[in-house]
């Protein structure tokens, strides 16, 4: 039966509770200190929101775990890439990780500066293949590292709710992975098959101290919960998620798609809470969809030819152009602020 650590915390607790969590997940029996790590964090945004990329405080928490426990900064590598809409660099310093790093003695590893090469799984994939003909590149940097996956609590327009599945989504494939989007379900479940066979271990940890609810990834009503959890099994912690929020995990496509291939169990009256009782848990979070989401699946479901048109030709800088500006130069100082504030 798969486990996964639900706490309480608070922001006077919160890095001590980390610590505990870490404790209760059984961590050092999972990884040894003699191997190397990859910490994936999660970039949704190149500002700071609350619960849109991996907070601060997680990671911290994290790190000085790992560091306090023994596992040396030269094997742990901290881990993002960019997407179309979002730059690496300005993300890391503006989430506050650079300076995180800095205070354990880790480096960051932009995966835009890393080598990628094509992968062929041994796993049959029924997304990936159709998507990239050409065939798929990972980073060489991911093979034969267990991961931790830093996520957050929150939903997503593309996917309803995001979390550790999705994470792998901005490591293991290119920036050009907007072109998923169409088949976004099936192309979270090949990932999994393909993370089970380039990790020794795949470990979440998530933060749900301030969750996103609405129009995520980006655009969302923050919601202070102060939870966090942890698992070795990405779809049970997911299909926990999905339920605190509000959301049957099995009605959530690539939750149901990966318990029923037995790549990790999303049904959450098989999954064992440790720690808090969240039986009753329910969030009631709403997923909606902003302007940039909305129009996206519109083009790419029913206007093929404008798909094309505007995502595969020069036409689609003028479409980044108008997300940035909308969600950088509008939203974010004339609505994101204030939610900040609150």
């Amino acid at each position: 039966m798969s486990k996964v650590v639900v706490l309480k915390t608070d922001p006077k607790t919160v890095l001590n509770d980390y610590q505990t969590l870490m404790e209760k997940s059984g961590f050092e029996k999972l990884v040894p200190k003699n191997k190397e790590i990859l910490l994936k964090l999660n970039l949704s945004w190149s500002l700071y929101y609350p619960a849109c990329s991996t907070e601060p405080w997680q990671l911290e928490g994290v790190v000085k775990y790992l560091t306090e426990k023994g596992y040396s900064p030269d094997k742990i590598f901290p881990v993002e890439n960019k997407t179309v809409v979002t730059d690496v660099w300005k993300g890391a310093k503006g989430n506050k990780w650079l300076s995180i790093l800095k205070k354990y003695g880790l480096k960051f590893y932009p995966l835009t500066e890393e080598k990628w090469k094509k992968y062929k799984p041994k796993y049959k994939l029924s997304a990936i293949p159709k998507l990239y003909p050409e065939g798929h590149l990972i980073p060489e940097i991911m093979k034969g590292k267990s991961v931790i996956h830093l996520p957050t609590i929150k939903v997503h327009g593309h996917t309803q709710m995001t979390g550790s599945l999705k994470n792998a989504f901005g490591g293991l494939i290119t920036e050009r992975r907007h072109h998923s989007h169409k088949m976004i379900h099936e192309v979270l479940v090949d990932l999994l098959k393909i993370q089970k066979e380039i990790h020794p271990v795949i470990f979440t940890v998530m933060d749900g101290t301030v969750c996103g609810d609405g129009a995520g990834p980006r655009t969302m009503e923050p919601k202070i919960k102060d939870y966090i959890l942890a698992s070795d099994d990405p779809v049970a912690i997911d299909a926990v998620s999905a339920k605190m929020m509000g959301f049957d995990p099995l009605k959530i496509k690539f939750i149901k798609m990966a318990n029923d291939q037995k790549l990790g169990v999303g049904n959450f009256k098989n999954i064992k809470i440790i720690g808090e009782d969240i039986s009753k848990v329910n969030f009631r979070f709403k997923t909606k969809k902003s302007l940039v989401i909305f129009f996206d699946q519109v083009l790419r479901t029913k206007y093929p030819v404008l798909e094309s048109l505007l995502f595969h030709t020069p036409l689609f800088k003028m479409c980044i152009f108008a997300s940035s500006f909308y969600h950088d130069y509008f939203w974010y100082p004339v609505v994101g602020k204030k939610k900040i504030k609150k």
